[in-house]
């Protein structure tokens, strides 16, 4: 199995293979929560206005997304685990628009198939893959608004990359080696990319809360497929 970690957009349409779009901060942490609160289906949108054309169409169709971090006007929800926790979503069918993880499923036109990537079904997104057993992997991470690579998401990769390869000998593959090595992650990304999720005039739209939720390794013991219907993505959950 050749595992390929690439960046941004364009390794969006150079990924082949079995396709893993990351986004921890926050599109497909988010995704998981949403299914977790019982959607039926979500509709993973590049195209912020396609988003609102299906809204008008389906006004039962539930809103969420951003745009720079922050909720569109007329969006029921942001791109917000912390938001939609509590929410009634049941049955529900989710437009989802973001900045960069839907950005990537509309682009990795060359995959021959597609799958979300966070840490809250990092385990979940391993098992699948290695049923699978693809001749090739891409791991394909979307950083900030596709304009340049964040921690979170390429250590994310990195985190799937060696699960996948048993994990080289300077990182031991032990539980307690695994759980010390992911606590250094989360302070790099604290330090980091995720620093913004901290700043007390960032809150109403990234609340620390989000970065705890996005970073609950392996909450979820599913992975979320892209599939189509009638031309358009659609996400649908795989248990494992």
């Amino acid at each position: 199995m050749e595992v390929r970690i690439l960046q941004l957009l364009e390794g969006a349409k150079d990924a082949r293979g079995l396709t893993v779009i990351i986004d921890v901060f926050r599109a497909f942490s988010t995704a998981c929560y949403a299914f977790d609160c019982g959607v039926n289906r979500i509709f993973p949108i590049g195209e912020i206005g396609l988003a609102y054309q299906l809204k008008e169409q389906n006004p039962d169709f539930v809103l969420i997304g951003e745009r720079n971090e922050q909720k569109p006007p007329g969006f029921d929800f942001g791109n917000s685990p912390s938001q939609i926790l509590n929410a009634n979503l049941k049955d529900k069918t989710v437009v989802h628009t973001t900045s960069s993880g839907t950005q990537g499923i509309a682009n990795a036109i060359n995959a021959s198939e597609i799958i979300t990537g966070s840490y809250v079904n990092a385990g979940a997104i391993v098992k699948y893959i290695q049923q699978k057993q693809p001749e090739i992997v891409s791991l394909v991470c979307m950083g900030y608004a596709c304009e340049y690579p964040t921690d979170e998401d390429t250590l994310c990769a990195e985190w799937i990359k060696n699960e996948l390869e048993k994990a080289p000998p300077d990182l031991p593959s032990g539980e307690g080696e695994k759980s010390k090595r992911f606590e250094e992650m989360v302070e790099i990304i604290r330090t980091g990319s995720g620093a913004r999720f901290f700043d007390s005039e960032k809150q109403s739209w990234s609340p620390q809360a989000d970065f705890d939720l996005c970073l609950d390794l392996n909450r979820f013991d599913f992975v979320l497929k892209v599939e189509q219907d009638e031309g358009l993505n659609y996400l649908k959950r795989i248990d494992s």
